[in-house]
């Protein structure tokens, strides 16, 4: 294991920049695509995180993303809505296992004391998902045989859910947009749980904001609110939503705010551009990710408001406000 890796394990927040500084010298070093793509911006020394090179997305369509010093132990794909799929090499699944089980934790509660449903077809259906990957270990945490997968089975999740509330357990169902809002139209009262969309229509439905998203699910299926998950397959880290709507990235993961026509420029709280991202456990491949979604910070989080024009639909961002 890699020093840096030891400390990203253990890592709570003290001191980001340091470590997020050693991080890049060693991608730089280690993975050829980036340490390119740092040479062509002439940006190879930085000193603040600010002056470090975000590498576009783009990118894992066309490069193999990975450290010169091992192989990949599993490839995630995107859902590849909008075309051609994205690749993110694994250099360690466990990791990334320890990294989305501390952030779900830290955000959502102990799997342990939980019943954990997944409505995520389109996923299932189509291989090789990162979020399925993370879904299927927290199932096996809360070791439960009341905790699984289902494809379009609307009536038997219902029915696993009211055993599960009968048990006495907390009930969490992780769901992609689509899929709620079919389950939503069967009106079920699932207002014991919390339901964690993890956005995406993959062109089963017409596109809608966020907020609007919220409501028919809320209504549908009668709870107070809808919580949400920000992942995607070139992350290794993730951000929960609750009642507020706002993002709260877990410890190993920062967001910053570009100018939208300058992306060496980044914007204060309050303004919106394009994300950026800091995913520290993302050590083997590219840490530094210049997205396609347009967001905005805030003190306590930070908000999606939709995605630059001809971005891929996708596989766990909606198109928001």
């Amino acid at each position: 294991m890699h020093p840096l890796e030891e400390r990203i394990r253990t890592f709570y927040g003290s001191d980001f920049e340091a470590l997020a500084l050693e991080v890049f010298h060693y991608q730089y070093e280690h993975v050829g695509a980036y340490g390119e793509y740092c040479d062509y911006s002439g940006r190879t020394n930085p000193n603040t995180l600010e002056e470090i090179p975000f590498l576009p997305i783009r990118f894992f369509k066309s490069h193999e993303i990975i450290s010169s010093e091992l192989k990949a132990e599993v490839v995630f794909k995107s859902s590849g809505t909008g075309g051609e799929r994205s690749s993110h090499l694994i250099g360690s699944t466990d990791l990334y296992c320890n990294t989305f089980r501390k952030i779900y934790r830290n955000q959502m509660g102990d799997p342990k004391d939980q019943v954990i449903l997944a409505l995520l077809p389109n996923y299932l259906e189509q291989g090789e998902s990162s979020l399925v990957y993370m879904v299927d270990h927290l199932i096996q945490d809360t070791q439960s045989d009341l905790s699984g997968f289902f494809l379009n089975e609307y009536d038997a999740l219902i029915d696993r859910y009211q055993k599960a509330v009968a048990s006495g357990k907390k009930v969490v169902i992780f769901g992609v947009s689509y899929a709620l809002l079919d389950l939503a139209e069967r009106h079920p009262d699932l207002s014991e749980a919390t339901i964690i969309e993890t956005g995406g229509m993959k062109g089963r439905r017409k596109e809608m904001t966020k907020a609007e998203l919220h409501q028919e699910l809320k209504l549908g299926l009668n709870c107070d609110h809808i919580s949400s998950e920000y992942g995607m397959t070139e992350l290794l880290s993730q951000g929960y939503s609750q009642k507020d709507g706002l993002f709260v990235p877990g410890s190993t993961m920062k967001i910053l705010i570009r100018e939208v026509n300058d992306p060496f420029h980044f914007l204060p709280n309050g303004k919106t551009g394009g994300i950026n991202i800091i995913d520290l456990a993302n050590l083997y491949s590219c840490s530094f990710i210049e997205t396609q979604d347009l967001g905005k910070l805030h003190e306590n989080g930070f908000e999606i408001m939709g995605r630059f024009d001809h971005s891929d639909l996708r596989g766990c961002n909606l198109l928001v406000q």
